[in-house]
């Protein structure tokens, strides 16, 4: 937070980074920096750094769903309901909890078939 304030949100998003890279390596553990990037992203996306707690994800996405997978489920969803909340579900949470497949990866393209139109039988001229 400190960093954010004084240098900036992506000197944050990189403190992040270095601090997650220290933590895990002082256990003995290697994570692929891709991943460290993607949870520092998550965290400072919106202009401000943002904790993987329940308060940081309510602030992240306004998803029900999203909300509901991570922490007080039926708090979540009796709070949507009573507000008259609806949920878009384009996110990864959302779609597993619906049984949707993502659109995202291979799950984007759909498979089309060309089906040529077949010659009425009754038109054509008998052999």
């Amino acid at each position: 937070m400190e960093v954010q304030q004084v240098i900036g949100i992506e000197a944050a998003r990189r403190c992040i980074i270095e601090e997650i890279k220290y933590t895990m390596a002082s256990h003995g553990m290697t994570i692929d920096l891709r991943h460290m990037m993607l949870l520092a992203d998550l965290m400072t996306f919106k202009g401000e750094v943002l904790g993987i707690t329940r308060y940081g994800i309510q602030k992240m996405k306004e998803s029900v769903l999203m909300l509901a997978s991570f922490e007080k489920t039926a708090d979540h969803l009796f709070n949507a309901s009573v507000n008259g909340r609806d949920d878009k579900i384009e996110g990864v949470s959302e779609c597993i909890i619906m049984g949707i497949p993502m659109q995202i990866g291979t799950g984007t393209l759909k498979v089309m078939q060309r089906v040529d139109e077949q010659p009425n039988p009754g038109l054509d001229p008998m052999l």
